[in-house]
């Protein structure tokens, strides 16, 4: 007999003792993984929130508004604080409603449909933190830049003016320290949400195979 032959009868006789799983076992092992892998969305987007509220509550101590008051920042950045997390709660409810609409699938083409969803939220919603982080920067930068020159206008008439080689020189380096920054943000979140959009690409991948 063949070598090849052989191979193949062997390996049908092994198919024949390996358990057979129906559409149904096969779409409740997709349902189960893509449900618990949406709810580590949800909650990974809750402990960042309370992360980023510790964190804000920690750095804008007394002092800090202060300095904000003096460079009349204050109001700008509260109306920044309050934006901020209205859109941040907006996305945490996104990824919740996903979360049910997933546990709540009874059919297969639904389930398709709601991963595609819940994959585009998460990129919208890593899209919004690195373009808001980046015009926050900006902004905040160049309000303090302003303020400040009025500030040191009143208290100090013989301040240090910058000419256009000090600003192409700061803005360079400006942007140089933001992109870094943006760069290293991006890399957190594809670690931490990229994982998990892998594995429903894959639930994705394996609905697709079974509906065909």
């Amino acid at each position: 007999m063949d070598e090849l032959e052989f191979l193949k009868q062997n390996w049908k006789k092994q198919e024949e003792n390996l358990p057979k799983l129906s559409y149904n076992e096969i779409y409740k092992m997709i349902w189960k993984k893509s449900s618990s892998i949406v709810k580590w969305i949800f909650v990974i987007s809750i402990v960042e929130l309370l992360l980023s509220s510790l964190f804000t509550i920690f750095m804008a101590d007394a002092d800090y508004w202060e300095q904000m008051e003096q460079l009349h920042l204050k109001k700008i950045q509260i109306g920044m604080y309050v934006i901020s997390y209205l859109i941040t709660f907006y996305f945490i409810y996104c990824f919740y409603r996903n979360y049910r609409r997933i546990s709540s699938t009874d059919d297969a083409a639904t389930l398709m449909k709601n991963i595609l969803r819940t994959r585009k939220t998460v990129k919208t919603y890593i899209a919004y933190i690195l373009i808001s982080t980046g015009l926050y920067s900006v902004i905040i930068t160049y309000y303090t830049i302003q303020n400040h020159q009025l500030v040191q206008e009143v208290t100090d008439s013989s301040k240090y003016t910058f000419d256009v080689v000090d600003w192409i020189k700061f803005a360079v380096a400006g942007c140089i320290i933001l992109g870094v920054f943006l760069l290293a943000l991006w890399l957190f979140y594809r670690l931490i949400y990229g994982i998990l959009l892998g594995r429903l690409k894959r639930n994705y991948k394996e609905l697709k195979r079974l509906e065909m």
